[in-house]
């Protein structure tokens, strides 16, 4: 055996290890679960380092040595030495006669998270609300769906051409668009409960909402599983192919 046989064996043993969990807990199971958790956490640890703590703190605060445009060298910016016991701070969480010193870097993390999710709530939710306002009435009837934009064989648009079809609202894009404002108004009145739901119309429109939710969760769910099994097509593949054939049956 040599060494790339070795490796793929031993992740072989590891993932038949993993999916016998789907026969019933055993501890052939266990042992392997403790590994790749160990294994994770030494990953995270390690990536502590180099993704967060050296180049954002260590390297910072030490004028790390780089080459811009010509210049060699950093200057360091010492005030960073300030983060270092607020962090040291966070683990008196195990002390329970000290313990109240970890609320200190806690409070300020809450803080300065509290202040940041202004921001980040209107860059997310934001862009999503101005999305919503979706034209539903065609502007032209050229063509019945938008024509492409994309160089294709013989078809060349030119950028002037791109711009118009950009701006033009076409029938099934326009059709598209009123099937999402339906559905987007029948949700969000699904989830009116300041008042009381007696108007026929409002109960229907409720309940439409109610519809379109439960496929939009079928829709959610369906590609979960269908990623479920992604990774478990990956890992047959790994198996039967990789190892089993390349590994074996060639020596």
């Amino acid at each position: 055996m040599d060494y790339l046989l070795i490796k793929a064996t031993i992740g072989v043993i590891a993932t038949v290890g993993l999916y016998s969990i789907l026969y019933r807990e055993n501890k052939f199971y266990r042992t392997f679960e403790h590994i790749f958790l160990g294994l994770a956490s030494g990953w995270a640890l390690k990536t502590a380092y180099t993704d967060v703590i050296g180049p954002l703190w260590l390297d910072k605060m030490l004028g790390a040595e780089k080459v811009v445009g010509g210049t060699a060298g950093q200057m360091g910016y010492w005030p960073y030495i300030f983060l270092l016991p607020l962090g040291l701070m966070a683990y008196f969480v195990f002390s329970k006669k000290h313990n109240w010193l970890s609320r200190i870097p806690i409070g300020i993390i809450l803080g300065l998270y509290s202040g940041q999710q202004i921001q980040i709530w209107w860059n997310r939710f934001g862009q999503q609300i101005s999305d919503s306002i979706k034209p539903v009435i065609p502007t032209t009837f050229d063509s019945i769906t938008k024509p492409g934009t994309i160089p294709f064989g013989d078809y060349h648009p030119t950028p002037d051409q791109i711009a118009k079809i950009n701006a033009n609202v076409y029938p099934t894009q326009a059709l598209t668009n009123i099937i999402f404002v339906v559905t987007l108004l029948s949700v969000l009145a699904y989830f009116l409960f300041s008042f009381k739901m007696d108007n026929k119309i409002t109960q229907r429109v409720t309940m439409t909402g109610r519809w379109l939710l439960m496929i939009g969760f079928g829709a959610i769910f369906g590609s979960t599983v269908m990623m479920r099994f992604t990774l478990l097509i990956d890992r047959m593949y790994f198996i039967w192919i990789e190892w089993f054939k390349t590994g074996l049956l060639h020596k």
